[in-house]
């Protein structure tokens, strides 16, 4: 038995541990946004968003090099992601969290404990978004898109929370030549880190995340997220609460999938007619010839989580 663990453990460390997820093209957003749109499905990733991709890559490096502990500050997706990654590779993992938080709030405090952590004997500190290989397991996401479409989108879709996905999808556009490829980048506001850093040309770190969408958490954005603006053609854009949620009900109303808020800010650009606003201030091309929505992922959410929202926001 222990034979067999042991092989399975060492498959475990050669695979990825994302899959490639669908790219389905949506009839009720098309003909929202006037032009067709795909839906990258992350949230039907094995760990339920697109965190696995480059946290999987993350920890399987690790666990080369001799890692025998993950430890992980958050207990969202990064901290989900950590935990299935462990469970493959047959070593312990610990998610670190504030004291008396909801389960579903990440903050950037609870890195302080993590680190401390790490410094024993064969553990490692996750860090949700911010480390090289980490940005190297998200491009593949854009390989799968290159796979799966040949030829460019018109523009693509995709939430900042941390910025880790935005780093790794900038690196995957520029290592399959798709580098001229728009990228909107959206936050909620209350949660706005990339957008405030970007009109300010620096990392800015905000007082507090006000956003109920606590999955885009993050106080301060990575460094490389902010750097990938000189590079790459990013616009970025924040919406309102009300409009992310909205986006998540009208979501699930025409492709019958829950998701959380922070995709809703993505899938907001569609349905509040921001992609449409774009064009129409010359900030995009009057004509597109797609556009690619990354659903990022769906665990801090259900039906009873999704109605309280609406209460909340004064939705009916």
């Amino acid at each position: 038995m222990r034979r067999l663990e042991s092989s399975l453990t060492g498959c475990a460390r050669a695979e990825h541990f994302h899959t490639v997820t669908p790219l389905l093209e949506s009839w009720a957003l098309s003909q929202v946004a006037g032009t067709t749109v795909f839906l990258k499905c992350e949230n039907v990733q094995p760990a339920g968003s697109f965190k696995i991709r480059g946290i999987g890559h993350f920890c399987q490096e690790m666990a080369k090099k001799g890692c025998r502990h993950l430890v992980c500050s958050s207990g969202g997706n990064a901290g989900i992601a950590a935990a299935y990654a462990a469970r493959k590779l047959g070593i312990p993992a610990t998610i670190v969290l504030p004291e008396g938080t909801s389960l579903q709030v990440v903050w950037d405090e609870a890195s302080l404990k993590a680190q401390e952590l790490a410094t024993r004997d064969g553990w490692v500190n996750v860090p949700p978004f911010d480390h090289p290989l980490i940005w190297e397991g998200h491009a593949s996401l854009v390989r799968e898109l290159k796979a799966a479409l040949g030829t460019p989108p018109g523009a693509l879709v995709l939430a900042v929370g941390g910025g880790g996905l935005l780093a790794g999808v900038s690196a995957g556009l520029a290592e399959v030549g798709w580098q001229h490829v728009p990228i909107i980048a959206v936050e909620t506001q209350g949660a706005h880190c990339f957008n405030a850093a970007v009109k300010a040309g620096r990392l800015v770190t905000l007082p507090d995340i006000t956003s109920v969408a606590k999955s885009l958490g993050a106080k301060t954005v990575a460094a490389r997220a902010l750097a990938c603006v000189q590079e790459l053609e990013i616009i970025s854009e924040v919406v309102e609460d009300v409009q992310a949620v909205s986006a998540v009900q009208q979501f699930l109303d025409d492709e019958r999938m829950l998701v959380e808020p922070a995709c809703g800010a993505a899938l907001a650009v569609i349905y509040s007619g921001l992609l449409g606003r774009l064009q129409a201030e010359g900030r995009l091309r009057p004509s597109l010839a797609s556009v690619v929505v990354i659903v990022c992922g769906g665990n801090s959410i259900d039906g009873g989580g999704l109605q309280a929202l609406k209460a909340r926001l004064g939705q009916s």
